[in-house]
């Protein structure tokens, strides 16, 4: 996976490395050259540029890139700009950082849905999200077990949690589902909140949407997360 990270704090600089070591493709963009200079040996690329410049911005290979990570935490307008700019260059997945309440509601408006919270999730919980392609957040239990929400594959659709099996056919089981439902912030613009649907029935059907809440072994849950890549 190719990830763009903006900001080489110490929190940009600790999530780019966690990400290289598990070998996705990594350009680091500061507009410090110092910092720039500390993180180069140990990303794919390293890039000294101000981000909310958007002429300099439009230089990047954003097309190629499968999720651009807004990780500047100093400053909160900086911040807020490169999060605009890459939205109106149209690049397909942002990733913002929120520092403050009024910065996520600013990021909300923008049709920012992806928000991280230095304050709640550590770089460390981020890079193993990001590393399976379709999990959303998870638990490490232990070493070798977690427990994962993750986007529901394609393929389930339509099909009901008895059909699926995934107790049989991958060794998970299901914890719950959760729908996503639509509620209005303070500006009155519509955001998406999740609900559990508590204790799964077998004959429960999948639906579009839905965020799969499983327990098992990290191994099973990587094969779950690439069923649709088969």
């Amino acid at each position: 996976m190719k990830v763009m990270i903006f900001g080489i704090g110490n929190f940009g600089a600790s999530l780019a490395f966690q990400l290289s070591e598990m070998g996705h493709e990594i350009i680091a963009v500061d507009k410090s050259a110092e910092k720039v200079d500390f993180i180069k040996d140990k990303v794919t690329h390293a890039i000294c540029l101000d981000a909310t410049n958007m002429i300099a911005l439009r230089s990047l290979p954003l097309k190629d890139t499968d999720v651009a990570i807004v990780a500047i935490g100093e400053n909160e307008g900086a911040s807020i700009m490169t999060a605009a700019n890459l939205k109106t260059i149209g690049t397909e997945r942002v990733i913002g950082r929120s520092i403050s309440a009024t910065q996520e509601t600013v990021l909300e408006a923008m049709g920012i849905t992806e928000i991280i919270h230095p304050e709640q999730d550590a770089a460390e919980r981020l890079a193993k999200k990001l590393n399976l392609r379709m999990a959303i957040e998870s638990f490490n239990l232990d070493a070798n077990h977690s427990v994962v929400e993750l986007q529901l594959p394609a393929s389930f659709v339509g099909r009901t949690v008895l059909d699926v099996d995934l107790r049989k056919n991958f060794d998970l089981n299901i914890v719950t589902i959760i729908r996503k439902r639509i509620r209005k912030n303070m500006l009155g613009i519509n955001r998406v909140t999740y609900v559990s649907e508590g204790v799964v029935k077998p004959e429960t059907q999948f639906e579009e949407g839905d965020i799969l809440v499983v327990f098992g072994a990290n191994p099973h849950i990587k094969r779950l997360c690439e069923v649709d890549e088969d």
